[in-house]
């Protein structure tokens, strides 16, 4: 297959990106140029540098995968983060808007720029990661929450859009163990203090403990592959038991 991999430098991309190596994909590694100085791709994957939040940028960045490969068989959204955990009375007005632009606008910008080269290859699949704050609402997770939320609602009308050549899906997390719990690759310092309390969530869990990025993995290869042929429009609650919708 051939893979692009937004946000492919974060935590469970670079998992993701080593796991669709070892089963010989090629790969795209798309993510800001901060990041990937901090974590360069390994050695076959093509590194493109994006700001996802910018037109100009996600445009760019798929014409070199096009220049590259003339299409795609999957792509996985990766790109996300969450600032400003508070009551929404206490949300700025740029906090909210960062918080969207940086999830619902990249997620928009970055699908609709893959979908020609997704359309371009035989049954390809797309991916977009969500969260299980989309539905599973807990306070002071608003501007993210709305953000996910709309992630799904968006992939959905792709699923309708652009059935049957391309399936469209969703995995959405419970917390996973990674730099996002403290501020995001390429945005923050990995090694600060995570925003929550890592051994207290991982005890209210029914499987008692808190993801790690392989946790993850499994499920976007799964919609990527043929196991999945027949999924479209659909989320993955991937938690540990934490939500059983």
């Amino acid at each position: 297959m051939r893979v692009a991999v937004l946000g492919g430098c974060g935590g469970i991309g670079r998992s993701l990106v080593e796991a669709l190596l070892a089963q010989g994909d090629r790969v795209a590694v798309m993510d800001l140029q901060a990041s990937l100085d901090r974590h360069p791709p390994a050695a076959g994957t093509l590194a493109i540098p994006v700001d996802g939040s910018d037109e100009a940028s996600v445009k760019a960045a798929f014409h070199i995968v096009r220049e590259a490969w003339g299409a795609l068989d999957g792509f996985v959204n990766l790109a996300g983060f969450m600032v400003g955990m508070k009551p929404l009375r206490e949300v700025t007005a740029d906090v909210f808007d960062t918080t969207i632009d940086g999830n619902l606008r990249t997620t928009f910008l970055a699908c609709t720029a893959a979908m020609p080269l997704l359309e371009a290859g035989e049954g390809a699949s797309l991916v977009n990661i969500a969260s299980g704050l989309a539905q599973f609402i807990r306070p002071h997770y608003g501007p993210y929450a709305a953000a996910k939320a709309g992630m799904i609602a968006l992939t959905k009308t792709l699923a309708h859009e652009h059935a049957p050549k391309v399936r469209c899906n969703v995995v959405a997390p419970g917390a996973v163990d990674t730099a996002f719990l403290r501020g995001g690759t390429g945005r923050s310092d990995e090694r600060q203090q995570t925003t929550i309390d890592v051994a207290a969530y991982g005890a209210m869990i029914p499987l008692k403990r808190i993801a790690v990025p392989d946790d993850i993995v499994g499920p976007i290869l799964f919609l990527l592959g043929p196991g999945s042929r027949y999924m479209t429009g659909q989320s993955l609650w991937v938690n540990g038991g934490a939500y059983m919708p």
